[in-house]
């Protein structure tokens, strides 16, 4: 299976709306390679890579700082946003029967305190998602504020919307059944993903996983659990996770990854009127999904 390319140059960033014959097109190849994949690569969003390349190289900067500096910034540090801040290596275990993930990140779910480069970015994956959720409104011949009135509140306290800069450093030893990222589904609206170099596979409908190919300048767009349910499984969230890398390689990987999240106090219950979901409320989902990830 091949993970498929969509042009997105109809709907860039800074340009302020799409004619309604580009519209029809690119919902419809939108909706074809969700359909058939569930990952997708959009080429000329508008979000260059020189923007992906500074976002990380700061990143870097920040991983590779002692320990005892980074715990500053801990997870847990900032009251008004639980999730905000950094995460120690081993501390997430996203597949509960797995040892913990070789992984450290960096969480930002808010905009205050604000970090100047990864607000900036920050603000252009919210710009991109939103856009992103009106080409799958208008795909599913859905008025657009089904999805896009769930996510008023992006950028502030009452939306769990996190830009996470994950870092994997060299693997010196791993435990059995061990991964750099266990495997799991997201859990909000839809995922936007850079990632520096492959490591990342996707369980296909097969069964099998498949590595997704990492492709210069553009961006990796998964449906999440939240988007599942709202479209009755027209579009599904796919099992994804991060593989060590092969036996003596001992180079490091980073990824950034846009979690779009509705709204916490948003219910999302089948936009078709069916009953194949019952409602469920953000902040209680979420709550239930991340509450067993922490190691401590």
């Amino acid at each position: 299976m091949s993970f498929p390319v969509v042009d997105f140059s109809a709907f860039i960033l800074d340009v302020e709306d799409i004619c309604p014959a580009d519209l029809d097109r690119l919902s419809r190849d939108v909706k074809e390679a969700f359909t058939r994949v569930g990952f997708v690569f959009l080429d000329n969003t508008g979000i260059t890579q020189a923007e992906v390349d500074g976002v990380m190289e700061a990143s870097r900067r920040f991983f590779l700082q002692p320990d005892h500096f980074k715990k500053t910034f801990g997870r847990k540090s900032f009251p008004n946003c639980p999730l905000h801040g950094w995460i120690p290596m081993e501390t997430e275990r996203v597949d509960p029967g797995t040892p913990a993930d070789l992984k450290e990140s960096f969480n930002m779910t808010s905009l205050h305190p604000d970090i100047e480069t990864m607000a900036a970015f920050y603000h252009r994956c919210k710009e991109l998602s939103l856009r992103i959720l009106k080409v799958l409104a208008h795909s599913l011949a859905l008025d657009p504020d089904v999805f896009l009135s769930a996510h008023r509140l992006v950028e502030t306290d009452e939306n769990t919307t996190t830009l996470r800069s994950i870092y994997y450093p060299p693997v010196q030893a791993a435990k059995e059944g061990q991964l750099r990222c266990g495997q799991h589904s997201d859990y909000g609206s839809i995922t936007l993903l850079f990632q520096g170099s492959e490591g990342l596979q996707v369980l296909e409908h097969s069964g099998e996983f498949i590595t997704a190919p990492c492709i210069p300048g553009a961006v990796l767009i998964n449906i999440a659990d939240m988007m599942q349910r709202w479209t009755s499984d027209q579009f599904v969230s796919l099992v994804h996770r991060v593989v060590l890398p092969p036996a003596g390689d001992s180079t490091t990987r980073q990824s950034l990854a846009f979690f779009l999240m509705p709204d916490d106090e948003a219910v999302i219950a089948c936009a078709d009127g069916s009953d194949r979901y019952q409602p469920v409320q953000l902040g209680a989902y979420l709550a239930e999904r991340i509450g067993n990830i922490y190691s401590e």
